[in-house]
Formats: C-alpha cells, sequence, structure tokens
C-alpha cells in the first residue's frame, strides 16, 4: 500500500544513504572531503597533503652513496694498501754482481757503460772495479764483443763515422776503434747504396734535390767521397 504524502526534497534525498546506483557524476569521496573542509583539515584525496621532499636532499644523499662506494671499491687484482711495500721489504737485496749479471744476460755492455750503470747500487763494502775485473776474468764483461754487437746493430743504417763515434763514446780500446773503422770502410759504399735506395732510389734533377739527399747521407754518418759517388750514379760493379 502507498501512502500518500509530501515528496522528499533533493536535499533529503542527497543526505540520505540510498542502496540504488549513484548518479554517474557523483563523487563517492565527495562528502568525505567536505567533511575534511568544514574541519579544517585537508582532504585526503588530496595530493598536496602528502610531505613534500627536498630535490637538493635526495641529490646529496645519492652523491654522498656514489662517493662512499666509488672510494671503497678496487680494480680486480690491485693490492691492498701497504701491500707492495710489504712485499718490496721481504725481498732479499740484489748484490751488486747479480744486478750485472742481469744486466749482462740482456745484451753486451762495454766496461765504461755497465760501470755508469752499477755506480748508484754501489755501497760502502763494495768495489766496482774489482767486480769489473773479474767479470772480465770469467768472460762474462767484453769490450771486443760489445763492439761487434754494435757494428751488427748499426751498419746497416749509419756510415762509419757514426758507429766510430759511438765506440769512442763507450771508451773502447783504441785498437779496437780502429779494427772496426777498417772493418767498416771495406763496406761503405755498399751500405750506403742500400740506405740510400731505400730513401730516394732516383739521382737528384735538380740542386735543391741534391743538397737534400747529401745532407741525409750526411746525417746518417757515411763520408764525402761515398756520397759523392752516389749522387753521381757510380756503381760499384
Amino acid at each position: 500500500m502507498i501512502r500518500k504524502g509530501r515528496p522528499l526534497s533533493n536535499a533529503a534525498n542527497a543526505g540520505r544513504n540510498t542502496d540504488g546506483p549513484c548518479d554517474r557524476d557523483d563523487d563517492p569521496f565527495e562528502s568525505f572531503d567536505a567533511h575534511d573542509r568544514a574541519a579544517g583539515r585537508r582532504p585526503q584525496s588530496d595530493p598536496s597533503a602528502q610531505p613534500a621532499t627536498d630535490p637538493s636532499e635526495t641529490s646529496e644523499a645519492t652523491e654522498a652513496t656514489e662517493t662512499t662506494y666509488t672510494r671503497s671499491r678496487r680494480t680486480p687484482g690491485e693490492a691492498k694498501p701497504g701491500q707492495d711495500d710489504a712485499k718490496k721489504s721481504q725481498r732479499p737485496a740484489r748484490s751488486l754482481k747479480g744486478r750485472a749479471l742481469g744486466y749482462l744476460s740482456r745484451r753486451e755492455y762495454s766496461r765504461s757503460e755497465l760501470a755508469r750503470k752499477l755506480k748508484p747500487f754501489v755501497e760502502e763494502t763494495d768495489s766496482l772495479d774489482t767486480l769489473l775485473d773479474s767479470l772480465e776474468a770469467e768472460n762474462w764483461l767484453s769490450d771486443s764483443r760489445f763492439a761487434e754487437s754494435l757494428i751488427h746493430r748499426r751498419s746497416s743504417r749509419l756510415g762509419a763515422s757514426r758507429i766510430v763515434g759511438e765506440l769512442k763514446q763507450h771508451a773502447v780500446d783504441q785498437t779496437l776503434v780502429e779494427e772496426a773503422s777498417a772493418q767498416l770502410r771495406e763496406t761503405e759504399l755498399a751500405r750506403a747504396q742500400a740506405v740510400w735506395r731505400k730513401k730516394f732510389d732516383r739521382l737528384p734533377e735538380t740542386p735543391a734535390e741534391r743538397a737534400k739527399q747529401a745532407r741525409f747521407l750526411a746525417s746518417r754518418g757515411f763520408s764525402g767521397a761515398t756520397i759523392g759517388k752516389i749522387l753521381k750514379g757510380f756503381d760499384e760493379e
């Protein structure tokens, strides 16, 4: 049975909790937000209610973390601080003779050159001259072998005067120097031709080209007579 009466007002209907479906335009949180505004509080759905974070604080914290991580990390195989010093302190000190034999095992040395290498390591109880005499007596040290080694390494690129000059700088005996000079003079022209062909391989056509080729051969230590023969097209055969 239906009772007759006054129709409900819209305000009454809005305040009553009906079981019917809500209108599409109604916000289910509208009443709660209105209540919060009336009480002087921010609505829960308001994104501004969340506490703000200072971007500078976040960046400073990130930089501090990265700095700490970088300083504490070591590359693979890197020794710990102080580990290298500990290893060095455990190594026995090399004797002067052991150091000299290490040098001589790599290549030939002249007596004067080896003396310069060993001089910074000489102690009060060491005698450098005695050691060098002993190495020569044991055939570890030889100026003759050093001269042969130097000629073998330099003869394909340098003239006799350059090689003889190096032998004199190493204080090699004068007899060895004269023997090396005579040996180099015999092959001077052939060696100069090989160097010239590798660099130019064409006779100069102008005075400027001739001067350029002559300066190059002279800088390599070849004699003036040899240079003149090459630039005139002289064939050794």
